[in-house]
């Protein structure tokens, strides 16, 4: 997904990347998936963890627009994240 989303600190200026996301995410939940596992980026961080580049407003947002918990992960890999989606249910969003 291109959550490459305009920011005003961690406040979402334009949402329209995400909205346009909702029907194929909505689809996968419709259609049985076990889980739908989103992963993006902002800016260009070069390889290091750059906190005003977290998706953690997107991961809010996506709760509001989906009116669904939404589960945010601080990194793409490590234990913790496989932990996570291999317990995965429910059509549960891990972000």
């Amino acid at each position: 997904m291109d959550f490459n989303v305009p920011l005003d600190g961690t406040t979402i200026t334009n949402n329209q990347r995400i909205v346009g996301a909702l029907p194929t995410i909505q689809y996968a939940t419709d259609n049985g998936a076990k889980a739908v596992i989103l992963m993006s980026h902002l800016g260009r961080p070069d390889g290091k963890r750059v906190e005003k580049y977290s998706l953690a407003p997107v991961a809010k947002e996506l709760q509001t627009l989906l009116k669904r918990d939404v589960t945010f992960l601080n990194d793409c890999v490590g234990k913790e994240v496989e932990e996570h989606v291999a317990k995965a249910t429910g059509g549960m969003f891990r972000f």
